[in-house]
């Protein structure tokens, strides 16, 4: 019987790919214009059915809470779209005058777009807005814990898409998503480009695929507090950073490293924002169903700290919103300093800004390279010192994580798939958008001949200064850059 749904489910995939090739043809061939208005149609319809969706993917996967679901997909949608609305991806893109070279956008093809059962609808929106953008086709490989909010979500994104013009089959989603079904979708001849979302071996599996893919990885994120920062403003965006969708974005803090100079303070406010520092017992208790068998317990993920604590046998006063466990440790035997994906932080104080910024390389070099890290200070030189060589690709100053590091609440480009650069084993740091979905030609006209850069290479300082000095000599009008032409020329003259 397994084999039985496994050989349906690749099959599936065959048969999904090959009407999406036709429609990526048809898709290819449209303008600017036509796909603007498709993809317009797609973010209207995802925002009037973000609140429907949220609630189907709460109610199908158990994580996060569904208003917070709501929030992500309105996120995914208009917040995605009016970043890239303007955005060309047809013909010629950009025109570089002085160095006559043209930049023509050509799409790749069809993207495998892996979806995860901890933000499925919203990664849906998102990743199918930016592969309609870049003219691609998208067949999607959901989680099967979240695959019928994702055939909704799909439903939905390709009935608006079809009334706007585009071709049947140019957004799929798997209705048996299977293990075997996805290593088919990633590896089959007409799949061009993996775009995954997922856990650790999933990445793994896209990056060994032999196609070329944007993976990310694990978000182990810290987030130190300087003296300069105000512990209410900080103990505000942690509080609604942490705690949004029960800290499930991979963005979210993991762990809390405060200068001993303002812990009390800072701790006094996360408390009457709602959160619960564990007592030693309690912390153990906690800490015993983090983790499973070296792996974090997904029963866990996602969770209201209401729903951990009693999974831990402890009880927390009402209007517990956060779980805060003081911690002195880092590494794998010590389960609050790993990403928890949950509404649990990890408390650590230093002495300054310095054991803090080795504190934070050792908390990423644990699980995160690469991701992100946060900083809630007012110090421009700290901040500056602080940040230069971190290995997190989003340093996110003065803001909670969570929002900052998808572009929600910062100047970086909005997006649900996080780079993670060559820190994290990533081909890419960026926040990813519809131009990582394209190949970008070049068109390049001559603009000089081989015996001019010849010359070029040949033309040592000396000769500059020593012509301009007798240029001055003679008071006459000559630039520089007319100085350096006329030495090329000479000794262009002289080689010939």
């Amino acid at each position: 019987m397994n084999l039985d749904t496994d050989l349906h489910s690749i099959q599936e995939v065959r048969d999904s790919l090959q009407v999406a090739k036709k429609a990526q043809l048809i898709l290819e061939a449209m303008s600017q214009e036509q796909i603007d208005v498709i993809v317009e149609r797609m973010a209207q319809a995802a925002q009037r059915e973000a609140g429907r969706l949220g609630q189907l993917a709460h109610e199908e996967t158990g994580f996060g809470n569904p208003e917070d679901k709501r929030i992500k997909n309105i996120f995914a949608s208009k917040t995605v779209y009016d970043h890239i609305k303007g955005m060309r991806t047809v013909g010629i893109i950009h025109r570089d005058e002085v160095n006559r070279v043209w930049e023509v956008a050509q799409p790749v093809g069809i993207v495998a777009g892996i979806i995860p059962s901890t933000n499925p609808t919203s990664t849906v929106i998102f990743k199918a807005l930016i592969a309609i953008k870049a003219r691609n086709a998208i067949v999607f490989s959901p989680h099967p814990s979240a695959k019928g909010c994702c055939l909704e979500t799909t439903r939905v994104l390709m009935s608006a898409a079809l009334e706007a013009g585009a071709p049947e089959g140019i957004l799929y989603c798997l209705q048996r998503p299977t293990l075997e079904a996805t290593k088919e979708l990633m590896t089959h001849k007409l799949t061009d480009l993996i775009l995954a979302t997922g856990g650790t071996g999933m990445i793994k599996a896209a990056y060994s695929s032999g196609k070329p893919a944007y993976g990310v990885g694990p978000g182990n994120v810290p987030v130190y507090v300087h003296p300069s920062a105000s512990p209410e403003q900080v103990a505000e965006h942690i509080i609604r950073s942490k705690t949004f969708d029960n800290g499930t974005i991979c963005a979210s803090e993991q762990a809390l490293i405060t200068d001993k100079s303002i812990r009390e303070k800072l701790l006094s406010e996360l408390k009457k924002r709602g959160a619960y520092v564990l007592n030693p017992d309690e912390k153990k208790k906690v800490a015993a169903i983090i983790m499973v068998g070296g792996s974090l317990n997904a029963k866990v993920v996602g969770r209201s700290a209401k729903a951990i604590a009693q999974l831990a046998g402890i009880d927390v006063p009402a209007g517990t919103i956060m779980l805060l466990a003081e911690e002195s440790e880092v590494g794998k035997d010590y389960p609050f300093s790993v990403e928890k994906l949950s509404p649990i932080l990890a408390l650590y104080t230093v002495n300054d800004w310095r054991e803090g910024c080795k504190l934070c390389v050792r908390l990423l070099e644990l699980g995160g390279l690469g991701h992100s890290l946060g900083l809630h200070c007012e110090d421009q030189q700290i901040i500056e010192a602080f940040a230069l060589e971190k290995p997190a690709s989003r340093i996110i100053i003065n803001a909670g994580t969570t929002f900052g590091g998808i572009g929600a609440t910062t100047g970086i480009p909005p997006s649900l798939t996080l780079g993670c650069g060559s820190f994290g084993n990533n081909i890419t740091s960026d926040n990813i958008g519809p131009k990582h979905l394209l190949n970008i030609k070049r068109v390049a006209f001559g603009i000089r001949d081989l015996k001019e850069v010849t010359a070029e290479s040949n033309v040592e300082p000396g000769m500059i200064t020593e012509t301009e000095d007798r240029v001055k000599k003679l008071n006459l009008p000559i630039s520089r850059e007319e100085v350096m032409q006329i030495v090329k020329q000479v000794l262009m003259e002289f080689k010939g």
